[in-house]
């Protein structure tokens, strides 16, 4: 009988510890190519904001963080830099800065989702025609699948 609760101990943490590195690694194996490093920079030219992303944030740790610039235009998002890879990441504006989960689930319901994020080293995310990125003040990364706080930048 011990030998029995052995042998499905360990295969249990073998199979939860396989699934953990899954859902880990699936969005890294899954990823499209970043966009190229010369195009992310010729757009971000035309920005009328730029904000930096940075890992010292209250909600970000060793799983779930950005750094780079995010440069915001009428019609284009772009963040060059890295992400923590991860699944399910949206780009939201705000006009209040936040910078942990409790801080954007207070505010999630006022934020405006302008779209998925689906490369993890610099992205371009096209703005939806009816949204105005003159009338918020703060960008978030977020992961909707866990609910997880990615990361922030105030870019006015």
């Amino acid at each position: 009988m011990r030998r029995l609760i052995t042998f499905l101990t360990t295969h249990a943490i073998a199979v939860g510890i396989g699934f953990a590195l899954g859902i880990y690694l699936l969005p890294i194996l899954t990823a499209p190519s970043s966009p190229d490093a010369s195009m992310l920079e010729e757009k971000a030219q035309t920005a009328l904001f730029t904000a930096e992303l940075t890992r010292n944030l209250k909600g970000s740790d060793f799983l779930h963080w950005g750094e780079g610039t995010i440069s915001v235009s009428k019609a284009e998002i772009v963040h060059e830099g890295k992400l923590a890879p991860g699944p399910d990441y949206f780009v939201y504006l705000t006009n209040e800065f936040v910078e942990d989960e409790a801080g954007f689930e207070a505010l999630k319901d006022q934020a405006r989702r302008v779209g998925p994020v689906k490369t993890f080293g610099g992205f371009l995310l096209t703005v939806p025609e009816d949204i105005d990125v003159g009338a918020y003040t703060n960008i978030v990364v977020w992961c909707e699948s866990f609910g997880e706080f990615i990361t922030a930048a105030k870019y006015r």
